[in-house]
């Protein structure tokens, strides 16, 4: 099982609120905290656990190196959230600026790394194209023809385990409070806006809702009548124990990327690799997903049938707000990983670090991407549905950029000036014409 920090429930249970948030993932955690932070009346409310899907379950990466460049602003807002939060929470998250490091064979990937610096240049983010020798010299054991890297020393690393549950934890030092084991199962909409939401305890009046619900959101919205794009991949990821130390903070190489642990040992994936089931809410998608399955993302996926076809977060939308929803019949949903994978990846990096050829898993797991089709996440207000605020489909970025966005969507919430523009971000660009770019940046 992974280990994740536990968050104590908070006593009684309110009848009313000003905000209630959806979803206690990273996403969830920061909304809330941010929230009682500006002293907003918040309730978190988790079907399952705080921090027990993909929140727990990521690399641990906090990057803004190669990322979309409209997230790019985003992840620059987040890294400085991240560097003040342990020290606001009293709480070690096991954030470190080690830096990351990426390095290629391929002369056609440090090209593309070129290409994108002197964008985000532009946008106020630097860091240092390396040469095949300067690369080296950072990796000095690696075995590899380098063909060369970037470096990004202001990016880091955290603890996937500790983040989501201390940030929980300092919500509720400032007045949320958080509710586990309790699932919403629906809106309450009175005069044609949002009221409240109905949970498996009972109605809570509240004036806004954020829905972030990760895996689960476009479950939601459908339940709702709102289309929201987003398909779940599973991807699979491995620890090891304690081992040589061959990197201080992340590093991706050749068909690897590794993240070295505060107990010693390394966290290692395949990026991109992943499989994606087949499902009634991903086949309704599947066109709006065509440039993603045309790209070449698509090679590193493998897809088969969901089982059960009509169940779980891509199932069947029909339940009423007194019914037993699908929040409670899974409360932590804890794919199978791919057996293939971890095997794979260890052999991927025991080719380039020969010092670590003996490392074995220690464990292994999958978790569920909420994935939208330019991997671009939503973070919008819902025109058809005042009151309701998505935050949603971050493609697997969610960890490194949860307590910027949970800024950011404290922000839209209150009407405040967000500081960035959200504009990329919105929902209805699914739907009003614009041309959506083909995913690339990972």
């Amino acid at each position: 099982m992974l280990r994740i920090d536990e968050v104590s429930n908070s006593d009684g249970f309110p009848a009313r609120c000003d905000v209630a948030v959806i979803g206690g993932g990273i996403i969830g955690v920061s909304t809330a905290y941010e929230l009682a932070r500006r002293g907003v009346s918040v309730v978190l409310l988790e079907k399952g656990i705080i921090g027990a899907e993909q929140s727990g379950r990521n690399w641990g990466w906090v990057r803004q190196q190669n990322r979309d460049l409209h997230e790019l602003p985003l992840a620059m807002q987040s890294l400085a959230r991240w560097s003040e939060l342990s020290d606001e929470l009293g709480e070690d998250i096991g954030f470190r600026r080690a830096g990351i490091l990426y390095g290629s064979e391929q002369s056609a990937d440090v090209a593309q790394w070129e290409t994108w610096l002197g964008k985000a240049r532009a946008l106020g983010f630097d860091s240092q194209l390396l040469s095949a020798r300067e690369l080296a010299a950072r990796v000095p054991n690696g075995q590899a023809k380098w063909a060369g890297g970037v470096w990004s020393h202001s990016d880091g690393r955290a603890e996937p385990s500790k983040a989501a549950p201390a940030i929980a934890r300092g919500a509720q030092r400032l007045g949320a409070r958080v509710h586990q084991t309790c699932a919403v199962r629906g809106l309450d909409i009175s005069a044609g806006r949002v009221s409240g939401v109905w949970t498996e305890r009972g109605l809570i009046g509240a004036s806004s809702v954020v829905l972030a619900g990760g895996a689960w959101s476009a479950l939601f919205c459908r339940r709702h009548g709102i289309d929201l794009p987003a398909v779940n991949v599973i991807g699979t990821a491995l620890r090891t124990a304690e081992a040589p130390a061959v990197i201080d903070g992340c590093f991706s190489g050749p068909n690897f990327a590794m993240r070295r642990r505060l107990d010693g040992g390394y966290t290692i994936a395949i990026p991109g690799y992943g499989r994606m089931e087949i499902s009634p809410q991903n086949l309704r998608h599947a066109v709006k997903f065509r440039k993603m399955f045309r790209s070449k993302l698509n090679k590193k996926l493998k897809f088969r049938i969901a089982q059960p076809f009509f169940g779980g977060p891509e199932g069947s939308a029909d339940w009423r707000n007194d019914d037993i929803s699908p929040f409670e019949l899974t409360r932590v949903l804890n794919p199978v990983p791919d057996a293939e994978w971890p095997t794979r990846a260890l052999a991927n990096v025991a080719t380039v670090f020969p010092e670590l050829s003996g490392l074995r898993v220690a464990h292994a797991w999958a978790g569920a991407i909420d994935t939208t089709p330019d991997l671009v996440p939503v973070m919008s207000r819902v025109d058809s549905t005042p009151g309701l605020v998505i935050a949603s489909g971050f493609s697997g970025h969610g960890f490194g950029l949860g307590p910027g966005a949970g800024m950011l969507v404290s922000r839209i919430v209150t009407n405040d000036a967000t500081g960035i523009d959200i504009q990329p971000y919105r929902l209805t660009r699914f739907t009003d014409g614009t041309r959506l770019a083909s995913p690339e940046m990972m």
